[in-house]
């Protein structure tokens, strides 16, 4: 059956274009999803001092270039007639968007991968690409009308910022590996004096020396996160200049548009009310999205002028350092990547391939130049200002620094002094940085020790106090215990304390209030249990008891459950505590028999490999086993005493895992992954505040002295160490013991033959 054509095209029209407004209101919402996150970013660097602003929510990704290319929309539009003040300006606004958008996320590039890299900025300029385009071929095909176009010359600046901040783009990422490489080389000369200094003051880590440890590789970290070398490049800041610039153009055009027309009473086009809102969204995404190139620019000013190296500035402004062109270069001199067996249609191929990098290394200097020059050009109009800002801010402040001694950048905790200089990282051609900003680097660590000492794990601490030596980690499994399993199945940290805690909740006429409290105290406990573990099973032999551990806690925590029994309900039912006992172990062994009886792969064989509820079950049963034995000796034993023997038990288990916590910062501190070592020590850090105290009250007791340090971070260890310890104590004792013995039976024999 053949169509019906209308025969009135205005109608068809009318019903394609009535959804068009809310179209625009979905281009209006990426807008401000752009500008939220945007604003997230200008947020934190206020809140951390970091006036450079690391892009941490709003970053060159999948998403934010999805974002950007939906906010795009009128521009690429070729279709809708878009011919009033406000149509005219919300197309505006949509590329200076773009523009100040790439400029606030370009410092992202150095959290990434080559990989990401080159695929994240292959998609960008693919999107700037297209919306140019799509720009040039309005302009052409209405070129006999751009005399009555309003804002034509605006959008031509728009469209040029994009590109050029896309030649930007592409410079720095061509500048990022050598410069990863150059940091990362100078990194582990640092971390290698560092180690050496570590090793002269050798002993027992304290948390002073915690607390200096992580403010030196806290300051390595931060001055050589690639996010802050990009902050601190040329090329940063000739994107800066070019937002404000950009956005002030942007504003003068609102301005005038303003004076002549209503701008928000002048849309004629088929997105009707909705441009309003795009208008208005992305003027509000324009300003967020400059307040962090401009204050990079501002803070590259700052650099140099309070450097006061104006003549070595004049001189560095014509000098492109090697890092630049590194990477081109090693293109240049390597061979091709793909093969061609004709000897001269390879040469052919390896002398184009030279000839268009040798280009593109010329094409880089002049970038790389431009911006230098960009940047001494601020610095010498900017200067008068900024050094009289300096300068009263200087005789503000100066009472202050004379105190704090911030002229020497020294860090003193308890008589150890830190030279903080020495551990900044700069590229070749750098500026030192300024005090001010060194100062800040090692305040935003106080911070976070600080930050954390608030979220101090109180209820834990006290708990600590019940242990008064290490037995525990001996004494909660006995070899006695029959095993189930020809292999023994070694345990990790957290698996006993979880077990221990279960059995503790089970058992009956034990007041309530107790049992929460050694809830809330396992609880705050566990995480850095857990932390020991996951840091030191680098190999992940006990990943399975690990989950074991994980998976039986949730249960134990939010629903009162040992896998599927209710622990109140048990403890209810129960006459005492030997029958909690065997009903608990009872359980546990009947499901590991009757995994045992079922299991047919041959990985199950290896105990190692069995499912967490099964590992759990077999801990469950021997513990529950031992305590049994012990109880059995001591049958006088209360409800409660049997509850405070768990509670040591568990706070012993605790103490001597927390024991590696130093262990754990020092080695987040050593985290040799560029991308990751910023976060790395920021968690090294926080995890000092919240248990100062405790290592504290740790660094009291007598520990062991284990053949190595490393044998400290596994349980297993310390129960072989402490039953060859008390093996030996015993063996003089039972010398002396039998001795006696025979003393007194000599004088019993002597005194019966003489009352003979």
């Amino acid at each position: 059956m053949p169509w019906n054509v209308p025969d009135n095209n205005t109608d068809v029209e009318k019903q394609l274009e009535a959804p068009m407004p809310w179209i625009g209101m979905y281009v209006a919402a990426a807008s401000l999803l752009c500008t939220l996150a945007m604003a997230a970013d200008v947020f934190n660097g206020f809140r951390s001092k970091k006036y450079w602003f690391p892009s941490k929510y709003f970053s060159l990704n999948a998403t934010s270039l999805t974002l950007l290319a939906v906010a795009m929309k009128l521009p690429v539009d070729l279709t809708t007639r878009m011919y009033t003040a406000t149509d005219r300006l919300a197309k505006v606004s949509s590329l200076v968007f773009m523009s100040t958008a790439m400029s606030n996320f370009l410092t992202s590039l150095g959290s990434m991968g080559d990989k990401d890299i080159l695929m994240n900025v292959t998609a960008l300029g693919i999107l700037v690409i297209t919306v140019t385009t799509n720009v040039c071929i309005q302009v052409i095909q209405l070129h006999s009308f751009l005399g009555g176009r309003l804002v034509f010359a605006e959008e031509v600046l728009a469209v040029c910022s994009m590109l050029l901040l896309l030649v930007m783009f592409s410079s720095s990422a061509l500048m990022i590996p050598s410069t990863k490489r150059y940091l990362e080389t100078k990194y582990k000369e640092m971390h290698k004096s560092a180690l050496i200094e570590e090793q002269v003051e050798m002993g027992r880590i304290t948390t002073d020396k915690l607390r200096v440890l992580i403010k030196k590789y806290w300051v390595m970290a931060e001055t050589s996160s690639p996010q802050f070398v990009i902050a601190r490049s040329v090329m940063s800041t000739s994107s800066g200049v070019m937002t404000l610039l950009i956005s002030l153009v942007f504003l003068e055009a609102q301005i005038r548009m303003a004076m002549e027309f209503k701008i928000l009473d002048q849309s004629n086009s088929s997105y009707g009310w909705s441009t309003k809102w795009i208008l208005l969204t992305q003027t509000i995404g324009v300003v967020v999205a400059t307040i962090a190139p401009a204050s990079r620019w501002f803070v590259a000013i700052s650099f140099r002028s309070s450097n006061d190296v104006s003549s070595k500035s004049i001189k560095s402004a014509f000098t492109v350092e090697g890092y630049w062109t590194q990477k081109m270069v090693e293109w240049k001199q390597g061979s091709l990547s793909f093969k061609i067996r004709h000897l001269k249609r390879r040469k052919v191929v390896h002398d184009l391939r030279g000839s268009i990098i040798k280009l593109c290394i010329f094409a880089q200097f002049l970038i790389v130049l431009a911006s230098k020059l960009v940047l001494l050009v601020s610095v010498c109009i900017t200067s008068p200002p900024v050094s009289c800002f300096n300068f009263v801010k200087k005789l503000k402040t100066q009472k202050q620094i004379s105190n704090s001694d911030t002229s020497r950048h020294r860090e003193v905790t308890n008589n150890t002094e830190v030279d903080i200089e020495h551990y900044v990282m700069l590229l070749e051609g750098e500026v030192e940085l300024p005090k001010q900003t060194l100062g800040n680097i090692c305040k935003e660590v106080d911070y976070i020790i600080q930050k954390g000492k608030m979220h101090k794990p109180k209820n834990l601490l006290n708990f600590l106090y019940k242990s008064r030596n290490f037995d525990g980690v001996t004494e909660f499994d006995s070899h006695q215990v029959q095993s189930l399993h020809s292999q023994y199945l070694p345990y990790c940290w957290s698996l006993p304390v979880v077990t221990l805690t279960s059995i503790a909740l089970a058992i009956p006429h034990i007041e309530k209030h107790k049992s929460n409290n050694l809830l809330n105290c396992v609880t705050e406990g566990l995480p850095f249990v857990e932390l020991v573990d996951k840091n030191f099973d680098r190999k992940g032999s006990l990943s399975n008891m690990r989950t074991a551990a994980d998976v039986v806690w949730v249960g134990v925590e939010l629903y009162h459950k040992w896998q599927d029994n209710d622990l109140h309900e048990t403890s209810l039912k129960g006459k005492n505590s030997t029958e909690i006992l065997q009903e608990l172990s009872n359980k546990a062994e009947k499901t590991v028999l009757e995994f045992k009886s079922d299991a047919r792969d041959c990985l199950m064989r290896n105990p190692l490999n069995w499912p967490a509820k099964v590992i759990a079950a077999n801990s469950m049963h021997r513990i529950s086993r031992t305590m049994l034995l012990t109880h059995g000796i001591e049958s006088d034993k209360t409800d409660e005493e049997l509850f405070e023997q768990l509670s040591v038990m568990i706070a012993d288990i605790i103490a001597a895992c927390l024991t590696n916590l130093a262990r754990v910062m020092t080695m987040k501190c050593h985290s040799n992954a560029i991308e990751e070592r910023e976060k790395s020590v920021r968690e090294a850090a926080l995890l000092l505040g919240e248990t100062e105290e405790i290592l504290g009250l740790l660094q009291q007791r007598e520990l062991p002295v284990l053949l190595d340090c490393d044998q400290a971070a596994y349980i297993e260890e310390w129960r072989a160490f402490i039953k060859k310890e008390n093996k030996i104590n015993q063996e003089p004792m039972s010398r002396h013991n039998a001795e006696i013995d025979a003393s007194k039976s000599k004088k019993e024999h002597v005194t019966i033959e003489v009352e003979g």
